[in-house]
């Protein structure tokens, strides 16, 4: 078996007095495919920056072989050194000469390489910092949250193309179904320490469980240990002193061991404050539309929201989620239809930009909104301190500035503000960013059990589907159709869909001749010249010409491709290197059109020749 290509060994790291990791381990093999996991603040971006070589550890040694490669994506990337994207893609590049696969990745991802950096959106950060972890093709990738602030096209071209390339790969993602797509083993990171498990992510959390049952047990079994030994040291006959004292210094080592223990960290503690009761109807809009410009956001949009619904909207980042929010939510008027909100309605909103949060303000001072030592949770009073508490916050924090906070601790004041403001219906705003699993599944048992009415933004799928009764979802050009249940039946219910469109399709020709014999007239004179179709001149001569004309396109295609094979080409020669890659782009196209057309002809002359 060959050398791992790095390791991480007995790795000790103390913050602030605190220990973060004490013995966390990690290998990386050829083709690995690890995610990292574990609750927020146990040390995950820490270990990777170890890893990536960023950080130094108080103790332990980390080992890279000469001559690997590695790129480090980090969770929050900071353009602000580089004018365009393109500079800040292309500077993690060894040689200026594979400047051409930094544009690819751009280009894959939504961008040009001319965007301005100081203007740019968290998503158009994100896949900015990944086309320059990507783009060098590293014999290692470290992935901090890679799918934070993507909309779900790009997430699921990330999970196809992580599995195409040959790096090792080390993840960390809150986003269980990405997690599944792309991991190969588990590496959880528990009170300082690193546990392996060799399967896929989606055996980790039954594991996970059968860990702590296990602790359970021997903690169980060490404390019936010190009371045994404890009874013998009162009552016990005496024997030999030093006997008598060998069995006392074990009771001091078992009671030392019961000391030391560090059982799994606490959860988080939620309940919402229950605001009235809103009336049945909670929001109506009746062919709704909205453009910005000649853009099309909305277009005759009809949503009825009842109470108690629990209603996800879906689509790519631009395509007018936040819009139809503000519209549903009355901040913002249609320019066409018509939209009533119900009576009674306490909104509480959780938003992804955490604009509420003021960067001068302390811990206490989101929770208090300024001021006082008192929050008001579920109708009844409660000191800050221990309300930080309850979502795992020390009380030593209280006056720790917002801004030198990760980013899963945001996202814990986020939660936590918006939870003990009375509501009846929740807006929230791709909430899942930053949190750890075990939050997660706390913020959907008690969305669940929440009796108000829930509008959800989210890219995370397995959240979606463990949360909403309803998807919202974006067809293109302003369109949006409503589906019932969550996004794998959503999914599933559009697959059936094209199914029945293509089986219908093919079918028409002989739904004529069926119905030849019913009709009459002038009616029934155009369905018997249906009965007898044949494929026009027109049509026989694209379905010869047309595999020609696929395998001609191929061949330019293949033309470009080989010129792109010179990593010289963009130094050498620009304008051929944009040639190519117009050319590739325009060819490939048509020859999509192309395969189409020929196959739907096909389809047509089987149908006819029975």
């Amino acid at each position: 078996m060959a050398p791992p290509r790095s390791t991480l060994q007995n790795i000790h790291l103390t913050f602030g007095g605190n220990p973060i990791l004490t013995g966390a381990e990690m290998c990386i093999f050829e083709g690995d495919r690890i995610c990292l996991v574990g609750r927020n603040g146990c040390g995950k971006s820490t270990f990777l920056k170890i890893a990536a070589g960023l950080i130094e550890m108080d103790d332990g040694e980390r080992f890279v072989q000469p001559g690997t490669t590695m790129q480090y994506l980090e969770q929050e990337p900071d353009l602000t050194k580089f004018e365009t994207t393109g500079d800040y893609a292309r500077s993690g590049l060894v040689s200026e000469e594979d400047a051409y696969q930094a544009d690819y990745y751009l280009e894959q991802l939504g961008l040009t390489g001319k965007e301005g950096t100081a203007q740019l959106s968290g998503g158009e950060q994100r896949r900015a910092a990944l086309a320059k972890a990507l783009a060098p093709a590293p014999d290692i990738l470290l992935l901090d949250e890679p799918t934070n602030h993507l909309d779900l096209p790009a997430i699921e071209w990330l999970e196809k193309e992580l599995r195409s390339l040959n790096s090792a790969l080390v993840v960390i993602s809150h986003d269980r179904k990405f997690l599944e797509m792309v991991s190969k083993s588990v590496l959880w990171i528990d009170r300082g320490t690193s546990r392996l498990m060799k399967q896929g992510f989606e055996k980790f959390e039954a594991w996970r469980d059968e860990v702590f049952e296990q602790e359970e047990l021997e903690a169980h079994k060490l404390d019936r240990k010190i009371v045994a030994e404890e009874h013998w040291l009162r009552y016990g006959v005496t024997a030999r002193r030093k006997r008598n004292q060998k069995r006392l210094g074990d009771l001091h080592s078992l009671r030392q061991k019961r000391r030391d223990h560090r059982g799994p960290k606490g959860s988080v503690k939620m309940e919402t404050s229950e605001g009235r009761v809103s009336g049945k109807i909670v929001v109506e809009a009746k062919n709704i539309s909205k453009s910005f410009g000649d853009t099309q956001i909305v277009n005759e949009l009809s949503v009825r929201l009842l109470r108690g619904d629990r209603l996800g909207i879906v689509g790519p980042n631009g395509a007018g989620k936040s819009t139809i929010i503000k519209m549903l939510t009355g901040q913002l008027e249609p320019d066409a239809g018509e939209i009533k909100l119900g009576t009674n309605i306490d909104m509480v909103t959780l938003d992804q930009s955490r604009e509420s949060l003021k960067p001068n303000w302390t811990l206490a001072d989101a929770l208090t909104n300024g001021g006082g030592d008192m929050v008001e949770v579920a109708g009844k009073p409660k000191h800050v301190i221990g309300y930080m508490k309850d979502f795992l916050f020390d009380p030593a924090q209280a006056r720790t500035p917002l801004d030198v906070l990760s980013g899963g601790e945001r996202a814990r004041v986020m939660l936590a503000r918006a939870l003990s403001l009375p509501s009846n219906l929740m807006v929230l705003d791709e909430p899942t960013n930053d949190l750890d699993l075990e939050t997660l599944d706390l913020l959907q048992e008690l969305i669940t059990d929440y009796d108000g009415t829930v509008l959800l933004v989210s890219h995370d799928r397995d959240f979606i589907d463990r949360i909403v009764d309803a998807v919202l979802v974006y067809e293109g050009q302003g369109n949006w159709t409503e589906y019932a249940g969550g996004y794998s039946t959503m999914m599933a219910q559009r697959k059936d869909e094209m199914k029945n469109r293509s089986v219908q399709a093919g079918e028409k020709p002989a739904k004529s001749k069926l119905s030849d014999n019913e009709a009459s007239g002038e009616h029934s004179q155009q369905k018997t010249a249906k009965k007898g179709a044949k494929l026009s001149y027109k049509d026989k001569y694209a379905l010869e010409t047309l595999p020609k004309q696929i395998e001609e396109l191929e061949a330019q295609i293949a033309v470009h491709n080989k010129a792109l094979e010179d990593p010289d080409l963009f130094t050498k020669n620009p304008t051929r290197f944009n040639e190519a890659m117009e050319g590739i782009s325009a060819l490939t196209a048509e020859h999509q059109a192309a395969e189409e057309r020929w196959l739907e002809l096909e389809m047509m002359r089987e149908e006819i020749e029975g």
